[in-house]
Parts: C-alpha cells; structure tokens; sequence
C-alpha cells in the first residue's frame, strides 16, 4: 500500500531533521574552524569569498548580502554555473568538467592571500571545485571545504589527481548527505526523490557564519553585519558598513 502524501512529507521532514543534527552533533568542532578562520581573515582585514556550482550555487548566495549576515561575504562567480539559470541548464554541470576553467577564475578574481574561500560541492568529484580548491590554496587562501564525504568513499573522483574537494581543502564540513541526494522513495514513484543537501549545507554555512560573528564580537571586534533593509533604519544602517568596508565588498561594484 502506498503512503499517503501526508506521511511522505513527515518522512520528509525527519530525514531533515535528522541530517540537521548529525551535522549539529559531529560537525562542531570543523564549524569552530571555519569560523575561527572567517574571523581571522576579517579581522586581518581580509575577506570572504564563497562558490558552488548547480544547485551547490544556493547555500554559497544564502551568505551573501544576507540580513543577519557578514557583510563581508562574497560570491565568486563562474559565468554559466552559478546557478540553474544558464540555457541549457546541463551546460553547467558540463562546465564543472572542464580543466583549468578555476584557474582562470582565480587569477582574474579580486581574491588576494590571506582571505578564505568556502567551496561547495555536494560530491567533491568534479574538476572544477577540486581545481577551484587546489588553486586557491597555491594562491595563499584558506579553503573551507562543504561537501559529502560519502561520495568519496562510494564514487570515483572525476580529476585527473584522483582526489576529491575534501582532499585538497584546509577544513572540510560534512554534509552527511547520502549519494544520490535522495531521503525518500515510494512504489508510486520510479526513482528515489527529495533530496535535503541544500537544507542541510545552508545550515552549515549559516552555523559558520553566526559563530563567526560570535567569535569576532568575543576578541574585542565588531563584527560588519547586515541588516534587513525591511526594518526602519536597515538600509541607513547598511549603506554606513557598504562605505566604512567599500573595499573588502565586491557585490555591489
């Protein structure tokens, strides 16, 4: 007998809720040290930069320009794979395949030593954020790897290296995301569906940021945070952290 839609959607919401806090329970201490670092860079007057690829491309944007949120988050982009906006929407998981495409990225973004990038990858087996990783590590960044671990251990790596995301990255946050990306399955349905990888990576990005924050405000520093402009006083507030950190913000050039 098949389930009714409404005990699918609880079924729904456990695997979540379950993900939500195997990431709470064993990821802690990695959340510690991406904070730790986000909070160096800030405070060495650095920046951060964030990437993902496809629907990897949702939790990097959810820390960029965010109320609530460090202002100093930026989202370094590859034309044609942030996103699923790009036509056909295939060709960015195509892009993610090709060779050299982070290097070139890289070395015309305005990331400099001493900043960290988050690079997010549910699997971790493409070129691009393995290269993406690797090159920005060579460049003098501190890489904060988001991926699934188990793809490493259940798929073959798609670089030439071998190797995967979590293998060339300084702190690595696990997702705990099945391969596949799917919580559910039911007779009714011909493939295993609902996937929760966006759900969880966005609270992992979310938990680094606001322990960051914590972190800056504990060593003395104020930390640049956002406002929602839908509150009296937000956008003044805003346009006050824009002007004073002008040249560590690049989503509004």
């Amino acid at each position: 007998m098949n389930e009714p839609a409404g005990d699918l959607s609880d079924r729904y919401f456990d695997a979540a809720i379950g993900l939500l806090r195997r990431a709470r329970d064993e990821e802690g201490a990695a959340i510690r040290a991406a904070a730790a670092a986000v909070a160096d860079a800030v405070e060495a007057g650095g920046r951060v930069f964030t990437f993902g690829a496809g629907h990897s491309s949702l939790p990097a944007q959810d820390v960029v320009y965010r109320a609530g949120g460090l202002a100093l988050v930026n989202l370094l982009v590859v034309p044609g794979v942030v996103g699923v906006d790009v036509r056909p929407a295939t060709l960015g998981s195509a892009l993610e395949q090709v060779d050299g495409l982070a290097g070139v990225v890289l070395d015309t973004s305005p990331v400099r030593p001493g900043d960290v990038l988050f690079v997010i990858s549910l699997s971790g087996r493409n070129p691009l954020p393995v290269e993406m990783a690797q090159k920005a590590r060579a460049l003098g960044l501190t890489v904060v790897g988001v991926t699934s671990v188990a793809y490493a251990e259940q798929t073959a790596s798609r670089h030439a290296s071998g190797t995967f995301l979590k293998d060339n990255c300084d702190i690595v946050l696990d997702s705990k995301i099945a391969v596949g990306d799917a919580e559910l399955s039911d007779g009714t349905v011909a493939a295993p569906f609902a996937p929760a990888s966006t759900v969880v990576t966005s609270a992992l990005m979310q938990a680094v940021m606001a322990t960051a924050a914590a972190e800056l405000a504990a060593r003395g520093a104020t930390p640049p945070m956002l406002r929602s402009g839908n509150v009296d006083g937000g956008h003044e507030w805003n346009a006050q952290i824009f002007e004073q950190y002008r040249d560590r913000i690049f989503y509004r050039n």
